[in-house]
């Protein structure tokens, strides 16, 4: 019950989940990125394709190929300077100077690490951690770890036919300084947009790829040489560019596997990284959810049905139905804005809306370890809009109805002002907002089907779904900005979707902006 009232606040009453007399210490804050000491370095090419149109054929990649795949997933991509607001009580400096990357990230803290394991022709077989602040790979184990990985994930997929697996964690200490308790939802949320930005890296590269959410935590972050006080694997990652079966389950044929045989078969690594911060305080309930939420034995993977979508009665708006945006992900990723006070009114017309809500539900398609083998589901989270000033359509709440593409009424009227009411902060105006998208999913946060697991699925998801229409709304030429800041419940009975066991999971202004007052330059040649 603890647990279950700890998640419940984490959506509805962040309040009780952070100490009254919790402080920010600002001058022991962590760094961004985590760097290991006394370990073997493979530096990556700092010549990074400024484009990923036309790359052709793919073909099993080299160490170069990595190294650009790796960056424009996850590696550092432009250094900021910014004048904080006047009202400001987080920096007492005259500027505040960030080191971004291409995907968003609560506070800019990015919680979560990439390890990868590779098979190159030229760089020895291992376990590598993505060294974000010199971009290039820190040799954990060299060796072939392909049985071991495939009977932590459950033999289902062909290990053989992969040349990587990449492995997203999250650090608990990054954004837990800031957030407290708080960052237990910002963590699976930031692994969410990590993934989606991943998924489609791998696409441009010609890169077949599919999710694992479930597998053996303590197997492979043994693998890893992580400590699970600090920190965890969220997701696993196969990468191929030869035919790979990915939904093969040898399970009944190899046996079940624990977690503590195969811990036992490797030796354990030190925990030997730098993190800055001299006083890192225990973060409690995000360790017991961890502990929680993880998997001993392959007997316990799942797959799930999704439950039916219960907002399909409303009146239609039919929407039209559009060719698919071509466009080169490098540029997308470089135009990408968070507005947040720089969002312009303007006119959206039926096509731009169109456009932005087909791109992203087709392009958020993937394999993973959930769904029901050859049966076409429903996404596990949805797409709710609140429409102002579009083209066509009357302004008012609606719930997208992808498979059928259209809009279905649910409630009409100029809903700004309520939405507006329901921040927490003063950060977005939203009467200068246009579109307002909520991605919900149900409100048991799949607990039922896949314990507390389920939740950080969840929250993984729907950092998916942002990152997939952030990208469809920079290529429209619009901003989005992630919001955590919101009051759900107001949000939910706004979309009426309470009564049918939904709940707004994050909620993403888009519209036209302004660019702000800053100093910025980009980290590539």
């Amino acid at each position: 019950m603890v647990l279950e009232a700890f998640l419940h606040n984490l959506h509805f009453d962040n309040e009780k989940i952070t100490p009254p007399d919790w402080e920010v210490d600002w001058d022991d804050a962590p760094l961004a990125y985590k760097l290991y000491r006394g370990l073997p370095v493979v530096p990556l090419s700092l010549e990074v394709p400024l484009t990923l149109d036309g790359r052709g054929i793919p073909a099993k990649p080299d160490l170069r190929t990595i190294g650009h795949f790796l960056w424009y997933t996850f590696g550092l991509t432009q250094v900021s300077q910014l004048v904080p607001p006047l009202d400001s009580t987080e920096n007492t400096v005259d500027f505040v100077q960030s080191y971004r990357r291409f995907v968003p990230s609560g506070g800019a803290l990015y919680p979560n690490e990439l390890y990868v394991y590779l098979k190159l022709e030229d760089l020895p077989a291992g376990v590598y951690h993505y060294d974000v602040a010199h971009h290039s790979l820190v040799l954990l184990r060299e060796g072939n770890f392909d049985s071991y990985i495939a009977r932590a994930l459950g033999h289902r997929y062909d290990e053989d036919t992969c040349f990587g697996t990449v492995f997203v964690s999250t650090m608990f200490w990054k954004n837990f300084y800031k957030y407290n308790n708080f960052a237990y939802r910002l963590q699976g949320l930031d692994a969410g947009v990590v993934i989606g930005q991943l998924l489609e890296v791998a696409k441009s590269f010609g890169f077949a790829s599919g999710v694992f959410f479930q597998f053996l935590d303590r197997a492979i972050n043994h693998l890893l040489g992580l400590s699970e006080q600090e920190e965890s694997v969220y997701a696993v990652i196969p990468l191929s560019v030869e035919p790979t079966n990915w939904s093969n389950n040898r399970s009944d044929v190899a046996g079940i596997v624990s977690a503590d045989e195969l811990c036992r078969e490797l030796t354990s690594l030190p925990y030997n990284h730098y993190q800055r911060s001299q006083k890192v305080a225990e973060c409690p309930f995000l360790t017991m959810m961890n502990e929680a939420s993880m998997l001993e034995s392959t007997q316990s993977f799942r797959k799930i049905e999704v439950k039916k979508n219960l907002n399909c009665d409303g009146q239609a708006q039919v929407l039209p139905r559009m060719k698919r945006m071509s466009y080169d992900l490098a540029a997308v990723c470089r135009e990408r804005y968070s507005p947040e006070m720089d969002f312009v009114l303007g006119k959206v017309s039926q096509s731009q809306l169109a456009n932005l809500l087909q791109e992203t539900i087709a392009s958020f398609s993937y394999r993973n370890d959930l769904d029901v083998a050859h049966s076409k589901q429903e996404s596990r989270v949805s797409l709710y809009v609140c429409l102002y000033n579009v083209e066509g359509i009357q302004d008012g709440a609606y719930y997208y109805d992808s498979a059928a593409h259209v809009l279905r009424q649910v409630d009409l009227g100029d809903h700004r002002l309520e939405l507006q009411k329901g921040l927490v902060g003063f950060n977005v105006n939203l009467h200068q907002v246009p579109l307002c998208l909520n991605v919900a999913g149900d409100s048991d946060h799949l607990i039922p089907a896949l314990g507390y697991r389920g939740y950080r699925i969840q929250q993984m998801e729907a950092g998916m779904l942002t990152q997939r229409l952030l990208l469809s709304a920079t290529a429209i030429g619009m901003g989005g900005h992630p919001l955590l800041g919101f009051n759900a419940k107001m949000s939910d009975e706004i979309f009426k979707i309470d009564t049918h066991g939904k709940t707004s999971l994050i909620q993403i202004p888009i519209g036209p902006y302004r660019q702000r007052p800053w100093m910025k330059g980009s980290l590539h040649s």
